[in-house]
């Protein structure tokens, strides 16, 4: 057999097409030759050997495409565990996280890199790690897919975790898809919350449908209502409705709800026993997305002990406790209806105010209770005396006021004021006691005194401290002319308040100096209303009318701030040296916050130095109380501000006095320095004061001096300082500078 020309090494380095070729070639050869035979045998091996290592390739072809298959489809499934929309988890036998996606990354929060390795259990909340460990230990026990809710916290914030677990292919880890629940879980938690309101809720709540018609109520509908749930269900509301609501009512809350989708308010209803009651209720509109209302919700509370409560107080507002009268409250309204009657129909009416004569001793002598009696008893005298649509009240104590309405002329309400005085002081028995009173009476006559309700008890009450006056056991008409000096000074006050709001108060300045020196070391200011129709008046004129009005406070805060603003002004000119006191009021210097105030004040003015303001206070109204006028004035002083002690030897003068209040200088009253001239007593006076008060180490001057005599008199008595007509007359501030410029003391005061 002839060998092929080719070795078979080499032959089987050839490809499947080179071997054909090869093989096709051979044949053709040896095709006519006489070994034909034999190399047909050695074609037929070829060709096998051929398709063997054909196979072969074939083989190792498709295992090169199963392995692109399987890389294709491990890209795949890493594709699809990195992005998919769960989070996956893998687990070791101890829960550490073996394996995470990017969702199990992002659900937690935290970077891969930083959770593989970490036991998983960390991030579980402490009540729930128990079901976790013991749900894993179940997968390992190959007792199949476990499934579990967990609570897990991280970054601060938790989330509800639905885990769904099983053990992985190679036993050895638990893979877990993770589903983010906490939005089920908080909506679970809100309906679970919503029923038990419902359940346990204290108000009555019912829902009807959009044609009202019951559909559920809770237990405390049943409470309220005495219906129970079947009973109400498909009822109208209109089933628990009492007698006390209209049509019309019903018909409000409809539009109500139309409109605005929602009513509240109070309904009269009838319990299931027949019993009525009132319960506070909100009815809202449940609308759908279309904006449809649905559904309807009541909300009702019982507050029929509380009307009644309410019904109590009310009672007790306006009539008396002790006399079931009516009180002052009712009195007024009854008296500004009766009044608008009067006016209607031109009649008169009278105020009548009663008061008891030696009701007081009834009480000392016998006890309230005995007293209460008597009230009680007298009461309903008095109330019988007064004709059929009257009024009697108490409005205190002893005291009452009739209103006798449809009078013709005011002698008609004589026979009743005869009736009352009649009840009042015949004797009556009370706890075997008898008593003797009497009553004084003062009546006032509307229209004919045309004051408010206010004024006319009032007014009536004057008269009756009158008719008291008189002798008692008798009634007296109010004089309308002492109502006009009333009126008269309300106008006052309203022209003092026109005159503040308006600027109208100016200060006057009268100059203080050392006689002896010829120094100026102050001036006083003085205030002054330039009336616009009166001209130029002083303070005797107006301040005493505000004495006890808030309007005095208000005054004196503006003589404080117009003198700290002149004490600038006057620096600016070159006349830092002088200083200027201010007389301040009792009612002033005792308000609660009259040092903030002048802190405040001098705060305003930042160029003046606190010492160059000098307060001036009343030696009387010092003495009302001392122990709080010194904790003021040093708490004053303490800013820097000084005290004088003005009017001096007016008051109660004692040596207590001086010794607590931190006034560094006292003023002589001008009334004794006036007449010293000619009164021994008052020199005394005078030279008692200078000599108290340098034995206190105190500055002394003295106000008040009119002439040059009166100088020399005081300055004899070792006084130096002075301020009077006999010096300067107050003046305006622009007169001040020229003044100060060109005054000189007198020169017999030099040889003192």
């Amino acid at each position: 057999m002839t060998k092929p020309t080719q070795s078979p090494k080499l032959l089987a380095q050839l490809s499947p097409e080179g071997l054909r070729q090869l093989a096709e070639t051979q044949v053709k050869k040896n095709k006519d030759n006489k070994q034909a035979v034999l190399i047909e045998n050695d074609t037929q091996k070829l060709l096998h050997e051929l398709q063997v290592h054909q196979i072969e390739l074939e083989m190792q072809n498709d295992e090169l495409q199963q392995a692109r298959i399987t890389e294709k489809l491990h890209y795949r499934y890493t594709e699809l565990f990195e992005f998919a929309p769960i989070a996956y988890f893998a687990f070791d036998l101890k829960g550490k996280i073996t394996q995470v996606n990017l969702r199990g990354a992002n659900l937690l929060g935290i970077d891969r890199v930083h959770l593989v390795g970490k036991s998983f259990v960390n991030y579980v909340t402490i009540p729930h790690r128990h079901s976790f460990n013991d749900c894993l230990a179940k997968v390992f026990q190959h007792k199949g897919i476990q499934s579990f809710e967990i609570l897990v916290r991280v970054n601060k914030t938790t989330r509800w975790l639905n885990i769904e677990a099983n053990l992985g292919i190679t036993d050895t880890d638990c893979l877990a898809a993770l589903i983010d629940v906490t939005e089920r879980k908080q909506a679970e938690n809100e309906q679970k919350l919503a029923a038990s309101v419902f359940t346990y809720a204290r108000e009555g709540i019912t829902i009807t449908d959009n044609n009202a018609i019951i559909i559920d109520v809770n237990d405390s509908f049943t409470r309220i209502t005495g219906y129970s749930r079947e009973e109400a269900i498909g009822q109208n509301p209109r089933f628990l409705q009492s007698s006390k609501e209209t049509p019309e009512f019903f018909s409000s809350i409809y539009q109500a709800l139309q409109k605005d989708g929602n009513w509240s308010g109070e309904i009269w209803n009838r319990r299931k026993n027949g019993e009525v009651y009132v319960e506070m209720t909100t009815i809202s509109a449940v609308f759908n997305e279309q904006g449809i209302a649905t559904h309807y919700i009541a909300l009702s509370n019982d507050i029929t002990p509380m009307k009644e409560h309410q019904t109590q107080l009310e009672r007790i507002a306006h009539y008396d406790v002790l006399t079931n009268l009516p009180n002052r409250v009712l009195l007024a309204d009854r008296l500004s209806q009766a009044m608008l009657q009067c006016r209607r129909h031109k009649h008169l009416l009278a105020v009548v105010f009663l008061d008891l004569d030696g009701f007081k001793a009834v009480n000392d002598m016998h006890g309230h209770d005995v007293g209460d009696d008597l009230l009680i008893a007298l009461s309903v005298r008095m109330k019988e005396a007064l004709r059929e649509g009257d009024t009697l009240a108490r409005i205190g104590g002893d005291e009452f006021v009739a209103v006798l309405t449809d009078l013709d002329k005011v002698e008609d309400c004589e026979p009743v004021l005869e009736r009352l005085l009649l009840s009042a002081s015949e004797p009556i028995t009370v706890n075997n006691v008898i008593f003797n009173l009497s009553a004084s009476i003062g009546i006032t006559i509307y229209p004919q005194d045309n004051a408010n309700a206010d004024q006319l008890v009032r007014h009536a009450d004057q008269a009756m401290y009158v008719a008291k006056g008189s002798g008692k056991n008798c009634y007296h008409l109010f004089d309308t002319a002492q109502d006009d000096a009333v009126r008269l000074h309300q106008e006052n006050l309203e022209a003092i308040r026109n005159a503040l709001d308006h600027h109208q108060f100016v200060l006057h300045y009268q100059p203080k100096v050392n006689m002896k020196t010829g120094i100026v070391i102050g001036v006083e200011a003085l205030i002054r209303w330039q009336h616009p129709q009166r001209g130029l008046l002083n303070p005797i004129d107006f301040l005493p009318m505000i004495e006890n009005n808030p309007m005095n406070i208000e005054v004196g805060e503006w003589v404080i701030d117009s003198a700290l603003r002149q004490i600038s002004a006057w620096q600016k000119m070159g006349l830092s040296l002088l200083n200027i006191s201010v007389n301040i009021a009792a009612v002033q210097l005792q308000q609660p916050r009259f040092t903030q105030t002048l802190t405040s004040l001098l705060a305003a003015h930042p160029d003046v130095e606190p010492h160059y303001l000098e307060l001036e206070v009343l030696e009387t109204s010092a003495l009302d109380d001392i122990h709080h006028i010194s904790n003021i004035m040093h708490d004053c002083i303490a800013l820097g501000v000084n005290f004088a002690l003005d009017d001096f030897g007016t008051g109660y003068s004692s040596l207590t006095y001086l010794r607590r209040l931190p006034a560094s200088m006292i003023k002589i009253d001008q009334s004794f320095v006036r007449d010293m001239l000619i009164d021994v007593d008052d020199l005394a006076i005078v030279e008692s004061v200078i000599a108290l008060a340098k034995s206190f180490k105190r500055g002394v001057i003295a106000e008040g001096v009119e002439s040059i005599e009166h100088c020399k008199a005081i300055l004899e008595l070792g006084c130096d300082l002075a301020q009077g007509n006999g010096i300067a007359k107050p003046m305006p501030a622009s007169d001040i500078p020229a003044w100060v410029d060109q005054w000189n003391p007198d020169v017999s005061w030099q040889t003192q």
